[in-house]
């Protein structure tokens, strides 16, 4: 329940929103001043002063973005996206997350990623889900009940993933109405978007697809099946024609990375309406994985190279979710910022580590928190002092290890278990060969102090909650 403080808070800023849409030009920056005194501990002054610096030039591609946002987004999905995401989750759920922290000496995420279902209607190359078929489902009383415990904690972020999320397009919409403070997103590979369910995200205006695209046809098709990109991009058609936000998520491997990482690639994307890209390198998981699509060292310089390079030049919000560790202080998931619950009820660290310790039909999320594998996430991040090397698994495979010993937990996949050394065995070359670039980058890097006095200052929060823990304890 919200305190009358928090409620003050968010609707004195949902007035600010409703003021930005007088004139976005010209009073995005009176905004910041006003976030500015609201943010007592400076946690976003880094995104404060980014903004004021590039909405005092018409033509960078960040004011670029963000003019685009009140010209092609419906008005009602754009404010309630920046009432959800801005307010609900990024401000005032972010306070209340960093209570429960400091109260539970324990990581709480600020996104929850789910899957309704393991079915899918495609069966692409390398993907772990091809395995299960429409053998498992989480209830709509499941998440419903994730969301309600996540609220109560400060998580107001919820993604869908799968198998396909949108099998289950018709609760992912009750869901969206039911929680209407909570922003949607779902990864997804559109070819079930059609002119309803576009109606649909109308209606409820708090959810957002971001579409899986591997490049051109060519590269899309070769692992999604042949016919699946000319789907997606009538799906993107129709959204952009409805004036929906959405993005694309982006897999690069070894056949694609010079492809989807290219300037002309980047300009196709933000032709068709995108709005974001995430981007995500091939992790071999699961017995039918393809290690030999596994990028290379130089495949994945190539990607740190050109997403820094765009992020000046184009107007499309870009993530790389191993390659900007840099920004996050290493790796995010096991609760820090982020965690993954399958179809099975199994809530695992991350979706592309299948072990775990805690299942939602026995434990609730606060217990699963405090539980040994979580915790083992807490203690040992950040992994490597390189926050270009964030990851347990592909950059630091025995870490992965040593936490999936040390905590108990057991392999999620319930068709063919797969042995951690098993599997971080498959990752022992490209971290041996991404660990020769990734620290010559960073020996080299002007974000390296940045990073370092990122990595002391977790250490000095971390300390402070555990003498306040002891002193709760005393």
């Amino acid at each position: 329940m919200a305190t009358v403080n928090e409620k003050l808070e968010a609707f004195g800023l949902k007035r600010v929103l409703n003021y930005l849409d007088k004139n976005p030009q010209e009073n995005v920056p009176k905004v910041i001043s006003w976030l500015r005194k609201l943010d007592k501990n400076d946690l976003y002054k880094n995104t404060y002063d980014m903004i004021d610096g590039f909405m005092k030039d018409p033509d960078n591609n960040w004011n670029r973005l963000i003019c685009s946002l009140y010209t092609d987004i419906d008005d009602g999905v754009r404010r309630k996206m920046f009432a959800n995401f801005l307010i609900n989750s990024a401000i005032l759920g972010s306070v209340k997350k960093n209570k429960m922290v400091e109260k539970y000496n324990c990581n709480i995420p600020w996104a929850i990623l789910m899957d309704p279902t393991s079915a899918c209607n495609l069966h692409c190359t390398g993907c772990w889900a091809a395995e299960y078929g429409n053998k498992l489902n989480l209830t709509f009383d499941e998440l419903d009940n994730v969301i309600k415990q996540g609220k109560e904690l400060g998580t107001y972020m919820y993604i869908y993933s799968g198998g396909e999320p949108l099998v289950r397009k018709d609760d992912i919409i009750k869901l969206c109405e039911k929680h209407s403070d909570c922003e949607f997103l779902a990864f997804t590979n559109a070819t079930l978007i059609d002119e309803k369910f576009a109606d649909e995200m109308l209606r409820v205006k708090n959810f957002v697809p971001a579409i899986s695209i591997e490049g051109h046809e060519e590269e899309t098709d070769f692992r999604r099946g042949k016919g699946t990109f000319q789907k997606v991009i009538k799906a993107m058609n129709l959204l952009k024609s409805k004036k929906l936000p959405f993005g694309a998520s982006l897999c690069y491997t070894r056949k694609n990375a010079e492809t989807i990482g290219s300037s002309e690639y980047y300009d196709f994307l933000i032709d068709l309406g995108c709005k974001f890209a995430w981007f995500f390198t091939y992790i071999p998981v699961g017995v039918d994985a393809v290690p030999e699509l596994m990028a290379t060292a130089e495949q994945r310089k190539y990607m740190y190279d050109q997403v820094r390079k765009f992020r000046s030049e184009k107007p499309l919000f870009t993530m790389d979710f191993w390659n900007d560790g840099e920004y996050v202080n290493g790796c995010i998931a096991g609760g820090r910022q982020y965690l993954h619950i399958n179809a099975n009820g199994d809530i695992e660290p991350c979706a592309f580590i299948h072990y775990a310790d805690s299942n939602i039909r026995e434990k609730t999320l606060l217990q699963t928190y405090q539980s040994p594998l979580f915790m083992q996430y807490r203690k040992n991040q950040p992994f490597n002092h390189n926050q270009l090397r964030p990851c347990p698994m592909l950059d630091n495979p025995g870490r992965l290890a040593q936490m999936v010993k040390k905590s108990g937990a057991h392999s999620t996949d319930l068709i063919h278990p797969e042995n951690v050394d098993d599997l971080t065995d498959k990752c022992v070359d490209a971290a041996k060969n991404w660990k020769v670039v990734a620290d010559e980058i960073w020996d080299k890097s002007e974000g390296r102090p940045r990073a370092e006095m990122k990595e002391k200052l977790a250490a000095e929060e971390k300390a402070k909650i555990a003498e306040a823990a002891a002193k709760r304890n005393a």
